[in-house]
C-alpha cells in the first residue's frame, strides 16, 4: 500500500453505507484495512459491482461463532482503529465491543457508525439516511419554494454527515492514542454530523439573513443567480453568480443591459429576473452555453449526468475518474508526496480470507483450523 495512511491499520465489521464508504477512503489512502463479513472464504477472487469495497481484502468470518470472535480479539491486538455500524449494543452481545477489546489493546480507537447515535431516545430505532436529515433540520431547507423537501440522494446524511466524519474522528483518536496510549469510542452519528454541516445556514437564521420558507434564499434556489436553468435541448446549466463582479459578467454574457435591471440582491425582483434568466438560457443548448461561459468567472457550468461527468475535458484532465474497468471516482484529496490509490477492485465476499489473514500474520495452519471449526464462511 502507499498513501498517507500506511502506518494505520484498521479492522472493518462490514455493514452497509457509510461504514464501507469511510473504509474504502482510508483504504485508498494506504491503510491496511481488513474488511470482515460474512461470505465464502472460497469465493473466487472476482470483481464486485460494488465499489465502496474497494482497496481491502474481503475477509470471511462468523461472528456468532466463538472461533471467530476470538480471532476478531486477536486482530484488534495489532490494529489501530475497529470500525462498526451495527445498532448500539449489537457488538456488545457478539462479544467484540470496547471493553472486550481494549482488554487486548488499550490503545485501539472504537469507531461507531450510527444514525441516531450510541445513546438517547432513538438510538435503538431504524432509519435511513432520509430519516436522520430530517431529524437533524438538514432535509427541511432542500427543495423548491411552495413544494415538498426532496431527498439529496444519500449524499448529506450517510456520506457527508456519516461516514467523513466518522473518518474525522477515527483518525483525530489515533493521534491521541499515539500521545496517550488510549483508545476512545468515536460515536460518529448521521444526525450529529448533518447538524453540524448546517453551522453556516444557523448563522444565517441566526442573523435574519435566511428564512426557514423553502425556496426563497440566497443558496436554495431562491435566487435567480444560484439557480439551475433549462436549455434548449432539455439540458441544464448551473449559475452561481454570487459576487457582484461575477454577477456583472454573467449579465453580460447573457447580453442584458445592466441599467435596465433591478439591483441585484433586491429579493423582490428575484422571482421576474429568474423568468429573464430561464428565457434567455432556452434560446441555446446547454453545450453552446457551456462554449459560451468556459474560461468565464461568470460561473456557468453544464449540469453533468455522472456518465457524461467521467468523459468532460476537466475530470479528463485531471483524472478525477477511472475507467480502468469500472468506472469510479479516483481517491481524494491528492497528495504531493504521498499519493492515494486504489489498492484492489470490489471484490465478492470472502474472497480475500486466505490473503488478508496471511498479511495479518495469521498463518496457513491456523486459517485452516479456523476453517474447520466453522469460524469462517
Amino acid at each position: 500500500m502507499t498513501g498517507p495512511l500506511e502506518s494505520v491499520k484498521v479492522l472493518e465489521l462490514a455493514g452497509i453505507g457509510p461504514g464501507p464508504y469511510a473504509c474504502m477512503l482510508l483504504a485508498d489512502l494506504g491503510a491496511d484495512v481488513l474488511r470482515l463479513e460474512r461470505g465464502n472464504p472460497d469465493a473466487p477472487t472476482e470483481a464486485s459491482w460494488d465499489l465502496l469495497n474497494r482497496s481491502r481484502p474481503s475477509v470471511s468470518v462468523d461472528l456468532k461463532n466463538s472461533r471467530g470472535v476470538e480471532l476478531v480479539l486477536e486482530l484488534c491486538e495489532q490494529a489501530d482503529v475497529l470500525i462498526e455500524g451495527f445498532r448500539p449494543g449489537v457488538a456488545e452481545r457478539l462479544g467484540v465491543g470496547p471493553d472486550e477489546v481494549w482488554k487486548r489493546n488499550p490503545r485501539l480507537v472504537y469507531g461507531r457508525m450510527t444514525g441516531f447515535g450510541q445513546t438517547g431516545p432513538l438510538s435503538q430505532m431504524a432509519g435511513h439516511d432520509i430519516n436522520y436529515i430530517a431529524v437533524s433540520g438538514a432535509l427541511w431547507p432542500i427543495g423548491r419554494a411552495g413544494e415538498r423537501p426532496v431527498p439529496p440522494l444519500n449524499l448529506v446524511g450517510d456520506f457527508g454527515g456519516g461516514a467523513l466524519f466518522l473518518v474525522f474522528g477515527v483518525l483525530a483518536a489515533v493521534l491521541s492514542a499515539r500521545q496517550t496510549g488510549e483508545g476512545q469510542v468515536v460515536d460518529a452519528a448521521m444526525v450529529d454530523g448533518s447538524a453540524s454541516m448546517l453551522a453556516m445556514t444557523h448563522s444565517l437564521i441566526n442573523t435574519g439573513l435566511w428564512h426557514e420558507e423553502r425556496g426563497v434564499n440566497l443558496l436554495d434556489g431562491g435566487a435567480h443567480f444560484y439557480e439551475v436553468y433549462e436549455t434548449l435541448d432539455g439540458r441544464y446549466v448551473a449559475v452561481g453568480a454570487i459576487e457582484s463582479k461575477f454577477y456583472d459578467l454573467l449579465i453580460t454574457e447573457l447580453d442584458l443591459q445592466q441599467a435596465q435591471l433591478p439591483a441585484q440582491m433586491d429579493r423582490q425582483s428575484w422571482p421576474s429576473m429568474k423568468e429573464i434568466f430561464a428565457a434567455r438560457f432556452a434560446t441555446k443548448t446547454r453545450d453552446e452555453w457551456a462554449a459560451i461561459f468556459a474560461g468565464s468567472d461568470a460561473c456557468v457550468t453544464p449540469v453533468l449526468s455522472p456518465s457524461e461527468a467521467a468523459q468532460h475535458p476537466y475530470n479528463l484532465a485531471r483524472s478525477v475518474f477511472t475507467t480502468d474497468g469500472p468506472t469510479q471516482p479516483q481517491p481524494a484529496p491528492r497528495f504531493s508526496k504521498t499519493p492515494g490509490r486504489i489498492g484492489r477492485p470490489a471484490q465478492v465476499a470472502g474472497s480475500g480470507t486466505r490473503d488478508g489473514l496471511l498479511s495479518w500474520g495469521v498463518d496457513e495452519l491456523r486459517i485452516e483450523e479456523l476453517r474447520a471449526r466453522g469460524a469462517l464462511g
